[in-house]
């Protein structure tokens, strides 16, 4: 029994140190563009496939970041509790689990198709430099945003077996929606990431441009989602989806303010979760009753 419960607390400090939760965010839009791909809901060996491919990707993405960040989150008062910091795990098992994480990755695209493979070596690239860019542009958000709208062309390329020009426009949306939304989160770490020499949008421009900022990006998500609807001859349900995407937009926007930054958890956590998962509802939906 005891060692049970140490492999169960093991497992939740590793799903805590990876923010294992974040993956809402990209896994829909990753099944969005294998659906699109397939005009149909894909085979059980491509979603399992595309799934492991994505545990593995996030899971070597957000350990490198913070083995990389880790002189950084020793120092800044709101990562003084994260495992790594606390020493709850160590450097060494986290390089190990990147390792691993990535050559999961590594072996899922392999089973999806030899494109798959043969891309998955740079991808493993960007995923892990997005993690230096805050050392030289305050434009990492979209770095950030860029490295992770790879997962629906991905997808994509796992069903279809060649690149498209058609989901770089999921692509383009996914890139504007994550970059606006790390924008907000970056606003929490604007004090310290001016002290210790770390770049943001939020740290060079202020909270009131910052928000102006994410907004504008967020209306170029929109209209990228607006564009979808011809392009993939989608209908009715989509575009409520995109509707609704719309509202969660404007009530994200509604909780964070110039003067109270106090809501930007659930603006992050609640508000993109729906976003997500709206548009994946949608697109299946659309696509299986069309």
């Amino acid at each position: 029994m005891g060692t049970y419960k140490t492999i169960i607390s093991k497992i939740k400090i590793i799903l805590e140190t990876i923010k294992f939760s974040h993956t809402i965010f990209a896994l829909p839009f990753a099944f969005i563009g294998a659906i699109l791909a397939q005009k149909s809901i894909p085979s059980l060996n491509k979603i399992f496939w595309i799934l492991i491919a994505m545990i593995g990707a996030r899971s070597g993405a957000m350990a490198t970041n913070r083995i990389f960040d880790y002189r950084f989150d020793k120092e800044n008062p709101r990562t003084k509790n994260w495992p790594l910091v606390k020493g709850d795990i160590t450097l060494l098992f986290l390089i190990i689990f990147t390792i691993i994480s990535y050559c999961l990755f590594i072996f899922a695209a392999y089973m999806l198709n030899k494109l798959c493979f043969y891309l998955s070596f740079p991808v493993i690239f960007i995923l892990s430099f997005y993690s230096l860019t805050k050392r030289f542009t305050e434009f990492s958000h979209l770095f950030l945003g860029f490295a992770i709208s790879l997962a629906p062309v991905g997808a994509w390329i796992a069903v279809k077996g060649e690149i498209d020009f058609q989901p770089f426009l999921i692509s383009l949306a996914v890139m504007f929606w994550i970059a606006g939304f790390d924008i907000f989160y970056a606003l929490q770490d604007m004090e310290f990431d001016k002290k210790i020499g770390l770049h943001s949008i939020p740290a060079k421009y202020g909270v009131k441009k910052s928000i102006e900022i994410a907004r504008i990006l967020h209306v170029l998500m929109f209209i990228c989602l607006i564009y979808m609807i011809p392009l993939f001859k989608l209908g009715i349900i989509f575009t409520t989806g995109v509707i609704l995407t719309g509202i969660f937009l404007i009530y994200e926007h509604s909780l964070v303010k110039e003067d109270d930054l106090s809501k930007i958890n659930k603006a992050f956590f609640t508000a993109n979760g729906y976003i997500s998962i709206t548009l994946f509802i949608a697109t299946l939906i659309d696509i299986l009753i069309t």
